[in-house]
């Protein structure tokens, strides 16, 4: 029974894809697709971060193009089925379906790995083709040339070892097999691979010079493929009533197409309409997954930019080469940030980076409470303190918290203006993000509230902060009542509002902090 070749597993894998209810369909990449088969634009390379859909494309592509099983009525109704190609590629070829993760089970050495794809491949091929059942080969290109037939190699997690960190000593050797199996050579009628890491490292001479990259950080072709779009995340909403749009985008939404289309990660947004609950989905499979092991390389220089990053600030920074497959650890705070875009730990578009959301948002929060990071740990560790101290209207405990936080040695903190105090403000209250959604520099009522935080629990009061440089925290409350600041958090239902005004003299450097609830009549 074949293995790699023409089964179905693709096909039976697509169909349960598509009767899910949450189903989205990305069939219109199979066209882009179709236009490459046959050419030398054939080989196709798609490095995505995890959860983003690359093996569900994979199986889509596995259906559509094996002749395996007929699949017209997996397709009928899909957006492919309105191309004037539908029926020319469908099920017409020769699949051959590789997994690189699946590790050999007759030894741990690099012969035992690769030699069970070499021998299942020509067992597959043999059982095909009777007529060269005894036949001798001198390789397996040999073999597969000799069927005379044209082949489509589908291709998941070819970086496995990479990433995994296999095999060190012939991860070379293992470029040279798929090299040698698919260059120039004829019966490839196309070539499609996906992992996380991109081989451009591997781009000269004998290696893998013939693929087509598309990475994170160069793709304005297949993006919107991979990730959910706006239009799409909001399709699927649509079809359940537990969780609104905008729960959804507060904690999934951040990454962007070229174009600037906005992106959902596909797994959590499924998980969240499936359990009925948005919270932390990113789940962690390997060291290379966690976004303090790369923050952990390189802290001095990476530190400012996670404060500001925290902070919402913009961190500009002009990021060229990519973090490649087989590549040594990354040494400088440019390798680190390319291999976090490449992993999805963070969004790069226009030269700016940032936390993509609330989810990865968490996974900062955690790594920013490592002892590595010093007074920023502490600081973020005690974070829940000035929260209570605010809901219990003990004002000067918050202000001195503030004045600790301002006068550390974080460098971004220590101007004396309002952006800087509000840094010192988003810094102060990281960890109230697990209670309210924190919205900075909003429209309400007749201004821009520099902070709202509204309630996730119905127990939590809301809270309207302002901020004051050479002021009094009486001119800060007075404003949020004078400018009607509340007016969104009414609008929400949310019963109790607390006014929160924080001021900051530059000239004593000292901190003051009035909270006091507002009135109904206010």
């Amino acid at each position: 029974m074949a293995v790699y070749l023409n089964t179905d597993s693709s096909y039976e894998d697509f169909r349960m894809l598509r009767n899910d209810i949450f189903f989205v369909d990305k069939s219109a990449i199979i066209e882009k697709i179709s236009r490459q088969i046959n050419t030398k634009n054939r080989f196709i390379c798609i490095t995505k971060p995890r959860r983003f859909g690359k093996t569900s494309v994979l199986n889509m592509l596995g259906a559509y193009y094996g002749k395996a099983v007929c699949a017209k009525g997996l397709f009928d109704g899909l957006n492919i089925s309105k191309s004037r190609y539908y029926d020319q590629h469908r099920n017409q070829y020769n699949i051959v379906k590789i997994t690189f993760s699946e590790l050999s089970g007759k030894g741990k050495a690099y012969s035992n790995y690769i030699g069970r794809f070499s021998r299942i491949i020509e067992n597959d091929i043999r059982q095909a083709y009777p007529a060269l059942a005894d036949m001798e080969f001198d390789s397996l290109p040999d073999l597969l040339a000799a069927s005379g037939d044209k082949f489509i190699f589908i291709i998941d997690e070819w970086d496995y070892i990479f990433s995994h960190e296999l095999y060190k000593e012939n991860q070379l050797d293992f470029l040279e097999w798929i090299r040698d199996m698919l260059k120039d050579r004829p019966y490839v009628a196309l070539a499609y691979m996906t992992g996380v890491l991109p081989v451009k490292q591997y781009s000269t001479g004998s290696a893998l010079n013939m693929f087509d990259e598309y990475t994170m950080l160069n793709d304005a072709y297949y993006d919107e493929f991979f990730g959910f779009t706006e239009d799409e995340t909001a399709m699927l909403c649509s079809k359940q009533s537990g969780i609104s749009m905008d729960e959804i985008s507060d904690w999934y939404d951040g990454y962007q197409t070229d174009g600037g289309g906005r992106l959902y990660n596909p797994r959590s947004v499924v998980m969240a309409l499936n359990r009925g609950k948005c919270q932390s989905y990113w789940t962690r499979t390997g060291r290379l997954d966690e976004v303090l092991f790369f923050l952990k390389y390189n802290i001095g220089e990476v530190r400012e930019d996670t404060v500001k990053m925290v902070n919402h600030m913009p961190v500009r920074i002009e990021i060229l080469d990519e973090y490649t497959a087989g590549q040594d650890s990354p040494s400088n705070k440019k390798e680190i940030y390319a291999a976090m875009i490449i992993y999805g730990l963070l969004s790069y578009h226009d030269g700016v980076l940032s936390i993509p959301n609330r989810e990865l948002m968490l996974e900062f929060q955690k790594a920013l409470e490592d002892d590595d990071f010093d007074y920023v740990a502490e600081l973020v560790k005690n974070s829940m303190h000035i929260l209570n101290a605010t809901l219990e209207q003990r004002g000067d405990e918050a202000a001195s918290y503030l004045h600790n936080i301002h006068n550390s040695e974080i460098p971004v903190l220590q101007y004396n203006d309002e952006n800087s105090l509000a840094c010192v403000v988003t810094l102060a209250y990281l960890s109230a993000r697990n209670k309210y959604r924190i919205e900075r520099e909003e429209k309400s009522g007749k201004g821009f509230a520099d902070f709202i935080f509204y309630p996730r629990q119905k127990n939590l009061p809301g809270m309207v902060m302002e901020l004051k440089a050479d002021d009094t925290p009486q001119a800060a409350v007075r404003q949020i009542k004078d400018k009607e600041y509340c007016e969104k958090l009414r609008r929400e239902k949310v019963e109790k509002i607390l006014l929160v005004g924080i001021s900051y003299d530059t000239k004593k450097k000292e901190h003051q902090c009035m909270i006091e609830y507002i009135n109904e009549e206010e």
